[in-house]
């Protein structure tokens, strides 16, 4: 499923069952991300275009260390179904501004087992109030950017 349309349907699904704070029941987003059955490896190629990513953007996360590929019998690069969810976590990290020294130090923790789940849980807690807080910002902008094209417009721009 390519990016779009699995933001489409967050987005809908979004709509239908936001709580009162903006989150999402875990049922719903473990609805959202569930690709069935351990969905089929794929290759770099095939990765970058399901979530429109360049080849080398993925490579870069590989050598960074926050992904963990196997390789067939020629060499090539295979994404199994564990490679694929967390190419989706980072790339979803990264885009919500998520700096990579955090995320690497995420993906050690994870790496690292359950022990971890406590500090992981507050690395994720305080990125969610980082988040809210840009978006907040943004609405900001975007009620300003508004204001300013209204303004164009009722003098004939």
């Amino acid at each position: 499923m390519a990016t779009d349309d699995l933001m489409s349907r967050i987005l809908g699904e979004i709509g239908e069952t936001a709580e009162i704070d903006g989150t999402l029941p875990v049922e719903t987003i473990h609805r959202l991300v569930d690709a069935g059955d351990d969905p089929r490896p794929m290759s770099i190629a095939e990765v970058a275009e399901l979530l429109d990513l360049s080849p080398h953007s993925i490579r870069y996360y590989e050598r960074a260390g926050l992904l963990t590929v196997a390789r067939d019998g020629l060499g090539h690069r295979v994404y199994d179904a564990e490679a694929q969810r967390r190419l989706v976590f980072v790339t979803r990290m990264r885009l919500s501004g998520m700096p990579m020294r955090d995320l690497q130090h995420y993906v050690e923790l994870v790496d690292a087992g359950d022990d971890s789940i406590s500090e992981r849980l507050d690395m994720l807690l305080e990125h969610r109030d980082t988040i809210r807080r840009r978006m907040r910002e943004l609405t900001l902008s975007l009620a300003a950017t508004e204001y300013k094209i209204a303004t164009y417009r009722s003098h004939g721009g």
